[in-house]
């Protein structure tokens, strides 16, 4: 099953029904962005219960700067799930990132900038691999996945030697530590990476053929797109974003630890799945995914300030993410049988 079978089809290529007058506004405001009025009811409950810790620059700052990484490794994942697959080992190959960024400029006292460039070629290598399995091999991409998602699970462990890495030099921590105009670097570099992720997907014929691969692979292939090729690229940007999270992370924390990569998947795909019901229903979108993200880590915050248990960080995602699936899933039901009823009209 692919990610494009689990969402629902992209917008253009429904045949939408002509809307009643009056209800055009309600349709343009509330199914595109139900999600920013989520946001806010969420930010006005967390005002009114705990105003005191939570409306305060100190917990924006930590947010958004949390978030950061979140919102990079999910820009790589929006590329597999366009290409209707999915990477389950994107957050194991952060943490691989991670640790070899904070191993060899600690332990082997390699530059730190030389070592933050192996991680992120051998991360990419490893997207390469894991698009050489499910392109070439013919591997489904769940299986492929989380096999090497096991893989450097082990060679995590081997790296670390089952102890934390680092303190990384602050020289390279100056990456992430810099606030212009008091705004994080990393959230200006996940916006950066967000403008470019939205520009290849939404205004280049690469991003056009990467979508038409993940929504029919059959007729992508007839119309003369090398679908494989693009399901390829797909993993390798996604091992690229994976490298490029696992670098900024180090430099943001400092020391790594063996176990770090793991905690990043769940919310990476709650936010591309809920993501899918904003801006442009059905369809993974970049601005969409930024929305969820911002959405989601608000309520974890929020009630982890309230007195929270480190638990509901994994509950709130995994809520989030059958909820986004199941409405992805009503909402292509809907748009089916909207088009059987409008072909039967048509006859």
């Amino acid at each position: 099953m692919s990610a494009t079978e689990i969402s629902s089809r992209p917008a253009d290529q429904a045949t939408p029904s002509l809307p009643r007058p009056g209800r055009t506004r309600v349709n343009l405001g509330f199914s595109r962005f139900s999600g920013l009025y989520v946001w806010a009811v969420i930010i006005a409950i967390f005002s009114v219960w705990v105003p005191s810790v939570f409306l305060t620059r100190q917990t924006l700052i930590s947010l958004v700067s949390d978030e950061a990484v979140t919102a990079i490794l999910a820009l790589g994942l929006l590329f597999t799930l366009a290409a209707g697959a999915f990477d389950l080992s994107i957050g194991q190959n952060l943490g691989v990132s991670a640790l070899i960024t904070a191993t060899l400029s600690t332990v082997a006292e390699w530059d730190p900038w030389l070592s933050a460039l192996v991680a992120i070629v051998c991360c990419t290598i490893v997207g390469l691999v894991n698009g050489l399995l499910v392109a070439r091999v013919g591997i489904n991409s769940l299986i492929a996945t989380l096999g090497m998602t096991s893989v450097l699970l082990a060679l995590s462990q081997v790296i670390s030697d089952q102890q934390f890495r680092g303190p990384v030099p602050d020289g390279f921590r100056a990456l992430t530590a810099w606030q212009p105009l008091g705004i994080p670097a990393i959230a200006i570099y996940a916006i950066v990476l967000a403008f470019l992720a939205w520009y290849v997907l939404e205004h280049t014929p690469f991003g056009r053929k990467m979508y038409a691969t993940g929504a029919s692979p059959e007729a992508a292939f007839l119309s003369g797109v090398r679908t494989s090729r693009y399901l390829l690229l797909s993993f390798v940007f996604s091992g690229f974003a994976a490298g490029v999270a696992g670098v900024l992370l180090t430099s943001k924390i400092g020391s790594i630890g063996p176990t770090i990569g793991p905690s990043y998947l769940l919310p990476c795909f709650a936010a591309c799945f809920l993501g899918t019901t904003q801006i442009k229903p059905g369809k993974f979108n970049v601005w969409g995914t930024l929305i969820a993200i911002g959405l989601l880590a608000t309520g974890v915050k929020g009630l982890q300030l309230v007195g929270g248990q480190q638990w509901i960080t994994d509950a709130f995602n995994g809520v989030a993410l059958i909820g986004a699936v199941s409405i992805a899933v009503v909402a292509s039901r809907r748009a089916a049988a909207g088009r059987r009823r409008n072909g039967a009209r048509a006859q």
